[in-house]
């Protein structure tokens, strides 16, 4: 029985009020949400990075599957082929 009379002695007062939680409290959700517009405006932005590469790469690609079906054709002799080609890559992005 004493050593319950001593513990609960060294409890701290509480007046059962709760005064809230301070000044601090948008400190948090504000944090949470610069995380989550940084995760999103990442995401996005190297994402259209990377979609942009790849689609200007097609128009190329493109370029040169038609050269190579009028060089398959006849229309065109090695020699153009070839220069036209050259002339594609040289655009290519890297």
């Amino acid at each position: 029985m004493n050593t319950l009379l001593t513990a609960a002695a060294t409890l701290p007062v509480h007046d059962g009020n709760w005064n809230g939680p301070g000044p601090w409290w948008p400190t948090f959700p504000f944090l949470w949400l610069i995380l989550i517009v940084g995760v999103i405006a990442s995401f996005r932005f190297f994402g259209m990075r990377r979609w942009r590469h790849f689609h200007a790469a097609d128009g190329i690609r493109d370029g040169e599957s038609k050269l190579a079906e009028r060089f398959a054709a006849g229309e065109i002799d090695e020699q153009e082929y070839e220069a036209r080609r050259a002339v594609l890559r040289r655009g290519q992005p890297s």
